[in-house]
C-alpha cells in the first residue's frame, strides 16, 4: 500500500512535471495547467488518505494538511518559474543540431595514389603522426584508407580485401591455380576463389565438386566438356568475357584452346567459403586408388589396359605428354562437336555468351546482370558486370539476403562497409584483388583512379537483387525523409524514384 510520504512526494513530482512538460498540442494556458496539477496533486493524497487504517487517522489528517500547503506552495514555485506565456498550438521534435551535432564537413578522400612519389603517412589533418618505424611503402601507396582513414570510419570491421598476389600459387606444366577462401579472408563465409591459367592445349583435368562452379573467362577461351545425372553430354567454348557453370557433382574438364597464343586465363568461383581447390575430385586421382583388378572388372577390359594410368593426380597437364601411342591432349578444334549420345545433348547448355550480350548504359558507367533467369542452369550464382568511369561511382545501397564476392579486372576502386551499429571500415581495390560485403551491409563502389573501373559482383544465389538508398528515400514520404536527414525540399525533389546503378560524376 502506498505510504504517505509516498504519495505526498509523488503528488509534487505530478505538480511540477505537469506544469513543465505540457501535453503536445496542448491549448490551455499555463494557470489552468497548474490548477489541473494541483487538482491532480490533491486527488492523490485523498486517495491515500482514504486507503490508510484508521488508527492513524488523526495523525494522517494532520499530516495532509501540512503536505497538502507543501503541495500548493510547490505548484505555485513550478509556475513562476515556467514563465506566463502558453506553449504553441503546435508541436515538432527539435531539429537534429539539438539532438546531435550535424555531420562533419572536413573533406576525407584518399590521401594519396599507388601511383605517389612521396612516403605515406599515418597523418589526416591533426590526427595522427608521421611513421618511423619500418614501412612496406608500396602496400601502404595501393591502401591510403588504412593507413589514414576517413574519419567517418569507426569501430570494427574484418578485413574485406584479399589480393590474389598474396596467394600461394601452385605450379604445373601447362600452367597454374591460386585460390582465396576463409583461410586467408574469413569474413568470406559463403563463396571462394580461384584464379587459373592454362597454355594452350593445357588441360584441367576431368574432375567434380562438391559444390557448384562458375567462371569468368579473363582471357583466352576454353572448351569445355561434361554429362549430367542422365548421360547428356555437353561441348562448348567460352571466351574472354563468356560464363560457365557446373552443378555440383556434375563432371567436367576444361582445355585452352590457341585461339590466342597465350592460352587462357579465368576466375572460378565456388559457393562455400571454405572451399579448397586441392580437395577436388580427380579422374587419375580416383582410378590411381582403385584396384586394376577392380578397373578390368568395371570396364570388362583387361588388366593390361590400365598399364600407363598415372599414379597420381595430374591436375594440371599440357598437350602431347604421354608417350603412349594412343595418348593426345592437342588443342582443340575450333569446330569440335560433342561425342554423339543416345541419350542426347543437356537440355540447358553450361556456357554463357555474356561478352555478347549489350551492357545497359547508365549516367557514369555501365552494368550487365546474369542470373538464372537469363543462364537457367546457374541456380547457385548470379553476377553483375559493372564498369565505372573516372570521377563516378556504383551509388550506394545493399543486397537484401546475400553476400557479395567482388573481383576487380581493371581500375582503382574504394568501397566503404557500414556494418550496423556505427561499425564503418574504407578499404581500396586494385585489379586483381577480390572484396567481401556481407549480406545488409550498406556500401558504395567508387572510381579513384583515371581510367574505366571495371569488375564482378558474385552471388550465391539464383537471382540478384539490390536497393538503391537513393530510390529508397524518393520512395519514401518527403515530410519523413526531412525529419530524419533536414533535406530541403530542393534535395528531396531531385531524389530518383529510379535505380540510378551508377552515379556519374557532378
Amino acid at each position: 500500500m502506498l505510504t504517505f510520504t509516498k504519495a505526498i512526494l509523488c503528488a509534487v513530482v505530478l505538480a511540477k512535471y505537469s506544469i513543465a512538460a505540457p501535453a503536445v498540442g496542448s491549448s490551455a494556458p499555463a494557470s489552468s495547467l497548474a490548477s489541473t496539477a494541483f487538482a491532480s496533486a490533491s486527488s492523490a493524497v485523498s486517495s491515500a488518505f482514504a486507503s490508510a487504517s484508521s488508527a492513524a487517522s488523526a495523525s494522517a489528517s494532520s499530516a495532509a494538511s501540512v503536505s497538502a500547503s507543501a503541495v500548493a506552495s510547490s505548484a505555485s514555485n513550478a509556475l513562476a518559474h515556467s514563465g506566463s506565456t502558453a506553449p504553441s498550438s503546435t508541436s515538432s521534435a527539435p531539429p537534429a543540431s539539438e539532438t546531435v551535432p550535424f555531420a562533419s564537413d572536413d573533406p576525407n578522400g584518399p590521401l594519396w595514389s599507388e601511383d605517389s612519389t612521396s612516403d605515406p603517412e599515418a597523418i589526416r589533418d591533426t590526427l595522427g603522426a608521421t611513421v618511423i618505424g619500418p614501412q612496406n611503402i608500396p602496400i601502404a601507396l595501393q591502401n591510403p584508407d588504412l593507413l589514414a582513414p576517413p574519419t567517418t570510419d569507426e569501430g570494427s570491421v574484418q578485413n574485406a580485401k584479399w589480393p590474389f598476389a598474396l596467394s600461394h600459387n601452385r605450379l604445373q606444366t601447362g600452367g597454374w591455380a591460386r585460390q582465396q577462401n576463409v583461410d586467408v579472408m574469413p569474413i568470406a563465409q559463403s563463396m571462394a576463389g580461384v584464379n587459373m591459367r592454362l597454355e594452350p592445349g593445357a588441360v584441367r583435368e576431368l574432375h567434380w565438386h562438391k559444390t557448384a562452379e562458375w567462371s569468368y573467362v579473363i582471357k583466352g577461351s576454353v572448351q569445355v566438356t561434361s554429362i549430367n545425372s542422365d548421360g547428356q553430354n555437353y561441348l562448348g567454348t567460352a571466351s574472354a568475357g563468356d560464363l560457365w557453370y557446373f552443378p555440383p557433382g556434375v563432371p567436367h574438364s576444361l582445355q585452352a584452346t590457341d585461339d590466342d597464343p597465350d592460352g587462357t586465363e579465368f576466375l572460378l568461383v565456388f559457393n562455400d567459403g571454405a572451399f579448397s581447390e586441392d580437395s577436388t575430385f580427380l579422374l587419375t586421382d580416383w582410378l590411381a586408388h582403385v584396384p586394376k583388378e577392380v578397373l578390368a572388372k568395371n570396364f570388362k577390359t583387361n588388366i593390361s589396359a590400365f598399364d600407363h594410368i598415372p599414379s597420381r593426380q595430374l591436375y594440371i597437364f599440357p598437350a602431347g605428354t604421354y608417350t603412349h601411342v594412343n595418348a593426345c591432349a592437342a588443342p582443340p578444334a575450333d569446330n569440335a562437336k560433342a561425342v554423339s549420345d543416345p541419350q542426347g545433348e543437356v537440355p540447358s547448355p553450361f556456357v554463357y555468351h555474356l561478352s555478347q550480350v549489350k551492357a545497359t548504359q547508365l549516367d557514369g558507367g555501365s552494368v550487365k546482370v546474369v542470373d538464372s533467369t537469363t543462364f537457367p542452369v546457374s541456380q547457385a550464382i548470379a553476377v553483375a558486370e559493372v564498369t565505372v568511369e573516372p570521377g563516378a561511382m556504383r551509388e550506394l545501397h545493399w543486397h537484401p539476403t546475400q553476400d557479395e564476392w567482388t573481383y576487380y579486372l581493371e581500375g582503382d576502386g574504394r568501397v566503404t562497409l557500414f556494418a550496423a551499429q556505427s561499425n564503418a571500415r574504407t578499404f581500396n581495390y586494385n585489379a586483381g584483388d577480390v572484396g567481401f560485403v556481407p549480406a545488409s551491409f550498406g556500401h558504395y563502389v567508387e572510381n579513384i583512379g583515371n581510367t574505366t573501373l571495371r569488375y564482378l559482383e558474385i552471388f550465391a544465389t539464383d537471382r540478384y537483387q539490390d536497393i538503391s538508398l537513393n530510390q529508397w528515400l524518393a520512395l519514401t514520404p518527403p515530410d519523413l525523409v526531412k525529419a530524419h536527414l533536414d533535406l530541403d525540399d530542393d534535395t528531396i525533389a531531385h531524389l530518383s524514384k529510379t535505380k540510378y546503378t551508377v552515379v556519374g560524376p557532378s
